[in-house]
């Protein structure tokens, strides 16, 4: 038997389940079980060095130690005078001690030299005068003054005054911030600072896009049954911005055997599908999977739009240069490899991406430990539900609350298109003004007035 032929379908999968009752995962234990996918995939990868102009925006794999003293030294907290012992001081005629350069012998009481911020502050320092609390005027004629001037403080000297001390802010080793921490420009800078030119972060997830479906054109208007892709543009860059590393989006026809190869071939560690889930004629995913040997962890979600999505743990095969490998280098479980298959349908897919997807991303790269909770938003407007189901509905967030959009079924990409996030409807609705969870969206949103599709359902 060739794949072209029907596959086999185990009970309780593909059209087995056509006759069922619903018997798909409620909304929150399918994301929670995408998260602990995620988590025990992340648990065999080995953490990557990179270079702090490519960290940001990821998450730190490990704690940051210092790996110096911060400051390294004893430096001067303001432009002033490194003073030594009691005033009045004498001024010595070297030169200033500056930022970045060795500073000069041991200071010797009674004296004072002009110094820069940041600069190393002389052995044997009492405090640092800032320039502006200090005068200087001619030194009597003394033989040991002649041509130098005294130094005068205009204010009470305190020992240490203005000296930034030698492991002021840490010690070599210290903890600086803890694993799963956000690289935003400040932990750069701290980075930095601590002697850092790499931070350890996982590698990225690999993913690979397979756009499934005979009827799609990838230009022109749509024309004689055949309408155009909107997925393969959209998933890619979506992808990216949870953290991603897109290796490809492929189209595949609805053959069973190009399915099969594709998805067993793939070098992914996710595997994305769109279409193809349900119980249709060409709807040949389940089948795939099951000849594949995959688990199947989430089959069916109580969501709307998107409740045939699924997640399975693919047999992770060795890839070619593994396989070439005369030697083990050390023992390592094999790669954890995992596919989502979104269902075709636009909005339909963006709800699986949001329901499976993100937070399995989420996981494997370590930011979901960083990440909030979602905000919870009063509901403008009354929003109608499912009976028994979740729904995600686009909105708008404006003067503190979420705004329905108008397009929101299964097929629509207007409303997704204009929202700024999808807010969480538990069954039976929500009454206006009930706070619902808002997933984000996972970029800026946008503020100004309410689109001109308007809020309130068809």
């Amino acid at each position: 038997m060739t794949l072209k032929e029907p596959l086999p379908v185990a009970p309780g999968t593909a059209d087995a389940r056509a006759g069922q009752p619903h018997r798909a995962t409620a909304w929150p234990e399918a994301r929670a079980a995408a998260a602990r996918a995620g988590a025990s995939a992340r648990a065999g990868r080995t953490p990557r060095g990179v270079p702090l102009g490519q960290a940001l925006g990821q998450v730190l794999a490990e704690p940051l130690l210092a790996l110096t003293d911060l400051p390294p030294f004893d430096t001067s907290a303001m432009d002033g005078w490194a003073v030594a012992g009691p005033g009045p001081w004498t001024v010595r005629a070297a030169g200033a001690v500056l930022a970045g350069r060795a500073s000069e012998a041991e200071a010797a009481d009674g004296e004072a030299v002009r110094i820069a911020t940041g600069a190393r502050v002389p052995a044997g320092t009492t405090a640092v005068v800032r320039a502006e609390h200090a005068r200087t005027e001619p030194a009597p004629a003394e033989p040991a003054r002649a041509g130098r001037a005294v130094l005068h403080a205009l204010r009470e000297v305190v020992p240490g005054q203005d000296i930034r001390p030698r492991g002021q802010e840490c010690r070599t080793g210290d903890e600086l911030l803890p694993a799963g921490t956000v690289v935003t420009p400040a932990v750069l800078g701290l980075a930095a600072a601590a002697g850092y030119d790499e931070l350890p972060v996982p590698p990225r997830p690999r993913v690979e896009i397979l756009v499934l479906g005979d009827e799609l054109l990838t230009t022109g208007l749509p024309h004689d049954g055949l309408i155009r892709d909107a997925l393969g543009p959209m998933l890619g860059p979506w992808l990216a911005a949870l953290g991603a590393d897109v290796l490809a989006t492929r189209r595949i026809g609805d053959e069973a055997e190009e399915l099969y190869a594709a998805v067993t071939g793939s070098a992914a560690d996710l595997v994305l599908t769109t279409g193809g889930t349900a119980a249709g004629p060409v709807d040949h995913v389940h089948g795939v999977l099951d000849k594949a040997g995959a688990t199947l962890l989430v089959d069916g979600v109580k969501v709307r739009p998107g409740h045939p999505m699924l997640l399975a743990r693919l047999v992770a095969e060795p890839t070619r240069a593994e396989s070439n490998r005369s030697e083990p280098t050390r023992a390592e479980p094999p790669p954890v490899r995992h596919l989502v298959g979104l269902p075709g349908n636009p909005l339909a897919a963006v709800s699986g991406l949001l329901t499976l997807a993100q937070p399995l991303l989420a996981a494997l790269t370590g930011a979901a430990a960083a990440a909030p909770a979602p905000p919870r938003v009063p509901v403008r407007d009354e929003v109608p539900g499912h009976p028994y189901d979740t729904r995600l509905v686009p909105v708008v967030r404006r003067g503190g609350r979420a705004v329905p959009l108008r397009y929101n079924g299964p097929a629509m990409l207007r409303g997704i298109a204009a929202a700024d996030g999808l807010a969480v409807v538990p069954p039976g609705g929500a009454r206006p003004g009930q706070e619902l969870d808002v997933l984000d969206l996972p970029w800026p949103a946008a503020e100004g007035a309410v689109p001109a599709q308007g809020a309130c359902f068809t």
